[in-house]
């Protein structure tokens, strides 16, 4: 009897929870959690930003001017955020501009569509119109950032990225005191729009900026601009981290600030094996990661930073140099708390020549990945097989159309080039290929079963009969 009052007991309890499980209330339930779980914090949460595109009015050398922004602010916000998070940012566009943002850095993985590039990922987002940007970051750590990509507007629409690793993982360096973005841009005093739309007209290079930009402020350096200085205010003795940001169009720049060593850790969010240099080169829309360790006491000096171009090839350029200051906080009711920052020496750093090419590579050459236990470089190390690719602008061509449509509509010849141990890769061609294409059409390399032949696809039948000649 008592075995089957435990076997009734029992089964009344199944019955209990199987109409708990069939009722309303628990599917809604269930429902809800299964379609949207609790954040794990292992994966990583979902954050949620919002960028307003709108104009707003900023002076600088004395200079005012309706810019397009993000949020009214120049540069932009900041997005934080830690490996394994989903962004969801939701862009409202106020102007009349047509705008699109790109992650400039950001491995889209399954999302492609909101890499943001216009015409490519996506429409650009009209007048009135919003979109919403959604992306996780998988395998990142460091700094990136997002840019307008459409036209120039990235002139003055950007802004950093500044990406954790995972809660409870250490920086592989110890903790700095404080983390400041810096961002490097340009500031022109025309519209950048009309900037590069006057130079596609006629067919030669832009107009230059009218200064380079610390977090956008062109500094003491140039005309009307001493109260438009960045000042990074430290303390004796402490190690900051600094995000650096080329933000600039085109232009790669030398970076020093004097009399102090930087410890480059960081570079595209990716660990690098640490080394010190007293000036770094950083290129267009990358991001590199400095450790500089403030000295033991006050200097008793205004110390400069300091970033101009590095160019080597022909064309305009801006041959500028733009500052910011180092300002150490003082003891206070001390002797340099009442000196006035005007009367202390100012010191600058000695920045490389502008083509000097042989810092440029020796620098380069210190680039070298982490490649620790925990953030391994996985990357193969055997090489299988080589391929050299060659896109040759035929002059007899280029001739012929006028200047402004030369980037545009030029007949190109693709000499494609195939090498695998030193003999040629393709069996139908001894060296190679030199395809004659016509303007106006669609063309697709590719290779048919795997490696054996080079295959081209277009949209015109005229190309199907394109010569084809030994290199």
């Amino acid at each position: 009897m008592q075995q089957t009052r435990d076997v009734t007991c029992h089964s009344t309890s199944e019955k209990k929870g199987a109409s708990l499980l069939s009722s309303p209330a628990f599917l809604v339930f269930f429902s809800l959690f299964t379609l949207f779980p609790l954040p794990d914090p292992v994966l990583g949460i979902t954050r949620h930003y919002k960028f307003d595109i709108k104009l707003h009015n900023v002076t600088r050398l004395c200079h005012t001017k309706s810019i397009v922004s993000v949020n009214g602010q120049f540069p932009g916000p900041r997005i934080v955020a830690r490996e394994g998070d989903q962004l969801l940012i939701k862009l409202v566009n106020h102007v009349s501009n047509n705008i699109s943002i790109h992650w400039h850095g950001i491995r889209q993985l399954r999302s492609g569509w909101a890499d943001g590039p216009a015409y490519v990922n996506h429409c650009p987002i009209r007048t009135g119109q919003s979109y919403v940007y959604n992306f996780t970051i998988v395998g990142q750590r460091g700094t990136l950032f997002w840019h307008a990509h459409i036209s120039w507007l990235r002139a003055t629409v950007y802004g950093p990225i500044v990406i954790l690793p995972r809660r409870g993982v250490p920086y592989p360096f110890a903790k700095p005191y404080k983390e400041v973005p810096i961002n490097f841009g340009e500031w022109f005093n025309a519209d950048p729009e009309a900037v590069i739309s006057q130079a596609l007209q006629i067919g030669g290079g832009p107009n230059v900026s009218d200064a380079y930009t610390i977090n956008g402020l062109p500094g003491p350096l140039y005309n009307c601009s001493a109260k438009d200085t960045f000042k990074l205010k430290a303390k004796p003795g402490k190690t900051y981290l600094l995000r650096l940001i080329n933000a600039a169009l085109n232009d790669e720049l030398f970076f020093s600030i004097t009399n102090h060593t930087l410890t480059v850790v960081d570079v595209d969010a990716i660990f690098v094996k640490p080394f010190e240099t007293e000036t770094l080169l950083i290129t267009p829309g990358q991001t590199t990661n400095v450790l500089l360790k403030t000295k033991p006491s006050y200097p008793s000096a205004t110390v400069f930073m300091t970033a101009r171009p590095y160019v080597t090839g022909q064309g305009t350029f801006d041959n500028s140099t733009v500052a910011g200051i180092l300002e150490y906080e003082s003891p206070p009711n001390s002797l340099h708390s009442s000196i006035s920052i005007k009367m202390l020496p100012l010191f600058k750093p000695i920045l490389p020549t502008l083509n000097d090419t042989s810092f440029a590579a020796n620098f380069v050459s210190k680039l070298r990945s982490l490649a620790s236990a925990q953030f391994p470089a996985n990357v193969h190390h055997k090489v299988d097989k080589h391929f050299f690719f060659t896109v040759v602008l035929e002059p007899s061509h280029a001739s012929r159309i006028k200047p402004a449509k030369v980037l545009m509509e030029p007949s190109l010849q693709l000499q494609s080039i195939m090498r695998l141990g030193g003999n040629s890769f393709s069996s139908r061609q001894s060296r190679g290929m030199v395809h004659a294409l016509p303007p106006g059409s669609a063309h697709q390399l590719g290779f048919e079963d795997g490696l054996d032949c080079l295959g081209w696809k277009t949209s015109q039948s005229e190309a199907a009969a394109s010569t084809s000649r030994s290199s």
